[in-house]
């Protein structure tokens, strides 16, 4: 059973309690800290504040997984700006963790360093397009305090090359991961290489549209697993526990979090709902809760009902909270198996590897598109306990067999992403699927195509930030990125 500790200002997941005094160390007051003990507490850093924008934040709402009927700013799409503190937060201990292994010679952890920085650094240009990154996280190394804004044309080939080396890394050192601190894949560098060239092809897929050189890039890591092996099976994802035992290590819908009246508040959308119902899908029941009462209805006599996108009075839909459904059981845990704070699936390469073979840009050996697309449904169904037969059921039917269109592909990958960070909001910005239709309230007639910069970059890096609107544009919402133009 693994236990939370405290270290100074960061916390810390362990395997068992050897290592208590070790762990307990204030950083601030002693001479050295081993790069291992802040492994895990980057893990925390990077995947917690990232499965919480998942379920209650805007790609929760921009993925039309959500709609709340509350408080429902988000849902009408006139975000100011967002601020990026934690996500910079996060690339902080992790140059720490970085700066203590590389000085130490300790290449293991500099390369799973390596590949979480990626994430990270990924995970906020994807947001925001042009952002800080070359110069960013310097201001005590180099007294570097207006960072300047990197393209992120510049940046998608630098975080692409920095995967490959960690994956290099991690096959040539003999030096091992420490697994009571490796809270993710116990130690085991072969997962870490998996999740680094995975993370490789969602990045390629991403930039493709731009790329030359993209899918020859995937095409060189499909035909060299041994070099460059990726994900088999469920039990290689990138994915984080909860332990549900205090409020920083439970699933953020749970009691130690919020109120049962907070997350009341995001309710299924009309899209998931509708989706699932139209396909039979044996995920619904798992997801979401059916209405409490099927009499006095307005418009919706299903059993789901989820909730339309910037409509008013969302509570009052379909005559009101009894006749709309709740998110499920599960969602209000503070621990459960089938809930994860979910960085990447095995599900997600499936189709990420089913589109490019479709498209006839890659050839994967002894693999089509429909196999790679069964497997991608299969794997999440089994992700979430659906038995052997409704598994073969439902993908019996001629509304989920493989039919070759992008939609069907796409909105597949859509349903396995439910509520697993935001690539459900980016393959809609980046194929336009599923088909989202705003609400009449929304502020724009188009599902956001990215975050608008802090509001404090105007006050305290303004140079910086007015070239970077200069050069992608406008500072709004609908604003392409590089990648999307």
């Amino acid at each position: 059973m693994k236990k939370i500790y405290a270290i100074g200002v960061l916390f810390l997941l362990s395997a068992c309690t050897k290592n208590f005094e070790e762990i307990n160390t204030d950083p601030n007051t002693a001479t050295t800290v081993n790069p291992q003990y802040l492994l895990s507490t980057v893990l925390v850093k990077t995947a917690y504040p990232y499965q919480d924008d998942a379920f209650l934040d805007k790609p929760a709402e921009a993925g039309r997984y959500i709609t709340k009927v509350r408080n429902e700013g988000d849902d009408l799409f006139g975000w100011s700006g967002n601020n990026w503190d934690g996500y910079y937060g996060a690339l902080t201990y992790n140059k720490t963790f970085h700066d203590l292994a590389a000085g130490n010679s300790m290449l293991q952890y500099t390369a799973v360093s390596d590949i979480l920085r990626v994430f990270n650094f990924a995970y906020i240009t994807d947001l925001y397009g042009d952002i800080p990154y070359s110069e960013a996280l310097l201001s005590k190394d180099s007294s570097i305090v207006h960072p300047k804004y990197d393209q992120q044309e510049d940046i998608y080939p630098s975080l692409l090359a920095t995967l490959t080396a960690a994956n290099d890394t991690l096959a040539a050192t003999t030096l091992s991961i420490d697994a009571d601190y490796d809270i993710l894949y116990g130690g085991v560098a072969l997962n870490w290489r998996k999740f680094a060239n995975a993370l490789h092809l969602r990045l390629l897929l991403r930039m493709s549209n731009k790329s030359a050189s993209a899918y020859t890039e995937m095409q060189n890591i499909v035909d060299n697993p041994s070099k460059y092996p990726l994900f088999d099976s469920n039990s290689d994802d990138a994915a984080l526990r909860y332990l549900g035992v205090n409020a920083s290590d439970a699933w953020p819908g749970g009691n130690l979090n919020n109120k049962t009246t907070e997350i009341d508040k995001y309710k299924p959308s009309k899209e998931i709902v509708d989706t699932l119902l139209r396909l039979n899908d044996p995920r619904l029941p798992i997801w979401v809760a059916p209405v409490s009462s099927t009499t006095g209805y307005t418009v919706d006599a299903n059993l789901y009902v989820g909730v339309p996108n910037a409509i008013s009075s969302p509570y009052d839909y379909n005559g009101g909270e009894t006749h709309i459904s709740k998110m499920a059981a599960i969602f209000y845990s503070n621990q459960n198996d089938l809930l994860k704070a979910s960085m990447m699936t095995y599900a997600e390469q499936c189709f990420i590897l089913a589109e490019v073979v479709q498209g006839g840009k890659v050839t994967v050996s002894g693999e089509t598109a429909s196999s790679l697309y069964n497997k991608g449904i299969s794997a999440s169904l089994d992700a979430y306990g659906v038995s052997a037969t409704d598994k073969a059921t439902y993908l019996a039917q001629s509304s989920v067999q493989y039919n070759g269109t992008l939609v069907q592909l796409i909105t597949q990958k859509w349903i396995a992403n439910f509520l697993k960070g935001p690539e459900g909001w980016f393959d809609h910005r980046r194929t336009g699927y599923p088909v989202f239709v705003t609400g009449p309230l929304a502020a724009i007639s188009e599902i956001p195509s990215r975050y608008k910069y802090p509001t404090t970059e105007q006050s305290y890096n303004l140079d910086q930030y007015n070239a970077a609107v200069a050069r992608q544009g406008a500072d709004v919402l609908t604003t392409k990125m590089w990648y999307l133009k």
